[in-house]
């Protein structure tokens, strides 16, 4: 029975010499937390999905403290959120206007399949069987990798296989784009609603065999924007957002609808009607000059 108590004594004085060292160590190693980085974590989304590129909402909290990020990084919190952590912070926010994640597909059903894909449900699983079963190298797989990653529930499959972005529940964390395997989606300004629905690099045949809706880098639209807002840049059509001011002129133009939003077939005989007119009344003038 002495055994046992002694034991127990030991143990019970080992146990406080060691609490007391141990106390004493985290106070002489204590690392000191800047009190700011709580008030920032209180402003951000908290939904800690690596859009910053930062380990959570609390690494993003730490990177903005130590002036590793600014105070805009954390794009799902949004430009309030942004205006509050910098005040915490001593700064001016420069908050521009809201963007949104925007798909540039419009294959799906439309884009030639190479072969059926049975396996996981997922973009690089399928992406990695042959390349994927999408004719086109920068089309849609369709497998909704994006929409597994998008903790808004502002991401789907739409009708035709391709993702879409629901815009009123974006908040272009981006977490859809780092989950893409293609690359496929960007982010675009919210008010901007001229976009290139295609990635297809390849020109004219090549660009058609692989799909009905593909961009096969014409250069029409660059033709007859008015703002020099659109080029063809490594065969693919793409925008300055700078210089667009949403005329849609490059959408009734395109002759194979790959910019939305995509104009009608009436719209199109309208405007082929009006641009007509103006190259007789050009030809007539041009003809009194001479006179």
């Amino acid at each position: 029975m002495l055994n046992v108590v002694s034991a127990v004594l030991v143990l019970g004085l080992l146990g406080a010499v060691f609490g007391a060292l141990l106390a004493v160590a985290s106070k002489i190693f204590e690392v000191k937390k800047d009190p700011r980085e709580e008030a920032v974590l209180s402003k951000l989304a908290g939904a800690n999905c690596g859009g910053c590129g930062y380990p959570g909402c609390a690494g993003c909290a730490a990177a903005i403290v130590a002036g590793d990020a600014p105070v805009t990084a954390c794009a799902p919190a949004g430009p309030d959120a942004a205006a509050a952590i910098a005040q915490i912070m001593g700064k001016v926010a420069c908050v521009g206007e809201r963007e949104t994640a925007f798909v540039r597909c419009n294959g799906g059903t439309a884009a030639v399949r190479r072969f059926e894909y049975v396996g996981i449900a997922d973009c690089t699983a399928a992406e990695k069987v042959a390349g994927g079963p999408v004719e086109c190298a920068w089309g849609c797989l369709g497998f909704g990798s994006c929409v597994k990653a998008c903790q808004f529930g502002a991401m789907s499959i739409g009708p035709n296989g391709v993702a879409v972005v629901d815009e009123s529940k974006c908040t272009d964390c981006m977490a859809c784009a780092a989950a893409c395997p293609r690359k496929l989606i960007v982010s675009v300004p919210v008010s901007k609603k001229v976009r290139v629905m295609c990635l297809n690099q390849e020109k004219g045949k090549a660009a058609m065999t692989v799909c009905e809706n593909s961009c096969i880098g014409c250069g029409l639209c660059e033709k007859e924007c008015k703002k020099d807002a659109i080029h063809v840049v490594n065969g693919i059509a793409s925008i300055d957002y700078a210089k667009c001011v949403n005329c849609k002129l490059c959408t009734k133009v395109c002759p194979r609808d790959a910019i939305t939003p995509v104009a009608t077939p009436e719209e199109k005989e309208k405007y082929k009607e009006i641009k007509k007119r103006q190259a007789e009344a050009a030809k007539q003038k041009a003809a009194a000059a001479k006179k």
